[in-house]
């Protein structure tokens, strides 16, 4: 890398928060990772089928492909989500719709679920999953349609839930999620999966579909009424059915259907953050990791980081400058439906474009006020922010500056979940394209 002499500070800034996301996206990469967690001595008699979900699943699918013994059959269905597919040779790669389902991805779940009840004992159902599967791989139970399950996870994406209570109320409306698709096969069952969701427990990636369910149709039902969402009498009937007792429940910690099933956590949000103070590191920087499973609202989240930045601006405490504070986690944005105070402010979008990184951004820019030497990055490791192009953006000490000569005010963007739109106007996004891979969101700030 250039040395600092050779460019201005936000240029060398600009770099070391690219350079390390960088470094924390190779770590991650399904094609790096996947060989050494590939069965080889081990392959069963009969047939192999790949079932795979999520928006790293072709690029697990095409590391399969690529380290597979070519003597050896092997077929199968991945889901991913669109633009993020792969051409494979054996692997049927669906793209299907991600944040919400769509009509692809059931008709494949459905036709995935079929093959997958074909399979016995001398066969191996080899489940390649990760981040967005839940989405991808949507097959509602008997009674619920696809456009129900649509408006139900539109309502729970925006309402502040976090992803663990929206895959509850998921495992419960789903033919395969939950445990069910492991209950459904008679072969032993490797499930490799990278985990973008904090805590890295395979119940909760890709809604577990081979993992046991500790969530009930109560806990399910509890989320429903707690957010005040009122879905279809289908989806209520189905969910409180269940909490009386008269729909069977998703496998649970201990049934004996686990017995054959392996879940391997192969690539975490922390193996990256790792990988990314070590950049630092190379960098002469100090890093210090603050956490791989940060929660909460993105904006108030801010303010906390936002305090401790003018700590160690300020007294050097608890880390003398020059410092990374880095971080990974996956935080919630809930959408203002309503201009604030009934009065708006001039550039502000009442239609609200952004993700979860963006709004972070915008509130620690706000908070900092244009704090001298500090910078920051805040990404999706998939590549997406929301449902933007974008994977982030960088915010700079001048950026609240630069944006209010153009006459935007950052405080009427965050306030209508329009974050996009800001960096987008200052040229700060970060634009990676689909990364395929996802160990949820990636911030550092870095101060100098």
């Amino acid at each position: 890398m250039t040395g600092r002499r050779d460019m201005n500070a936000h240029e060398y800034a600009r770099q070391l928060l690219v350079g390390s996301f960088s470094d924390a996206l190779a770590a991650a990469d399904p094609l790096h990772i996947m060989p050494r967690h590939l069965p080889d001595s081990l392959l069963p008699a009969g047939r192999t089928l790949v079932a795979g979900a999520g928006k790293a699943a072709a690029a697990m699918g095409l590391a399969v492909e690529n380290h597979w013994p070519k003597n050896a059959a092997l077929d199968g269905i991945v889901l991913t989500r669109y633009g993020h597919g792969l051409p494979l040779e054996k692997i049927t790669v669906v793209e299907a719709g991600h944040p919400l389902p769509d009509e692809q991805g059931e008709s494949a779940a459905r036709t995935l679920l079929a093959e997958v009840k074909k399979l016995g004992p001398d066969d191996l159902l080899l489940c390649l999953l990760s981040g967005g599967g839940s989405s991808l791989l949507s097959l509602p139970v008997a009674g619920i349609s696809l456009s129900q399950l649509r408006v139900v996870t539109r309502e729970l994406l925006g309402c502040g839930a976090t992803i663990q209570e929206i895959n509850t109320v998921r495992k419960h409306l789903s033919a395969v999620q939950g445990g069910r698709l492991a209950a459904s096969c008679r072969a032993p069952i490797l499930a490799l999966i990278i985990s973008d969701v904090t805590g890295d427990d395979p119940t909760h990636i890709a809604s577990g579909p081979c993992a046991p369910d500790p969530t009930t149709y109560l806990d399910a039902l509890a989320i429903i009424e707690g957010y005040e969402i009122h879905p279809a009498g289908a989806i209520m009937d189905t969910l409180v059915a269940g909490a009386r007792g008269q729909l069977k429940e998703t496998p649970k910690p201990g049934d004996a259907v686990f017995n054959r099933v392996e879940n391997r956590v192969i690539a975490t949000a922390h193996v990256s953050l790792l990988a990314a103070a070590e950049y630092f590191h190379t960098q002469d920087i100090p890093a210090v990791i603050l956490g791989d499973s940060v929660t909460g609202e993105a904006r108030e989240v801010a303010k906390v980081y936002a305090a401790l930045v003018k700590e160690v601006r300020q007294y050097g405490h608890p880390w003398k400058p020059p410092v990374a504070l880095i971080s990974g986690g996956e935080t919630t944005v809930t959408l203002r439906a309503e201009e604030p105070n009934g009065q708006g402010e001039r550039g502000a979008d009442w239609n609200g474009h952004g993700g979860r990184n963006t709004e972070f951004l915008l509130s620690l820019g706000i908070e900092l006020d244009g704090a001298e030497g500090v910078y920051a990055l805040a990404c999706d490791t998939d590549g997406i922010d929301g449902t933007e192009n974008n994977a982030g953006a960088i915010i700079t000490p001048d950026s609240l500056r630069r944006a209010k000569e153009g006459g935007a005010h950052a405080s009427a963007f965050l306030a209508t979940n329009n974050t996009y739109t800001f960096f987008q106007q200052l040229d700060d996004l970060i634009v990676t394209g689909p990364t395929r891979t996802n160990v949820n969101d990636y911030r550092a700030i870095l101060v100098l």
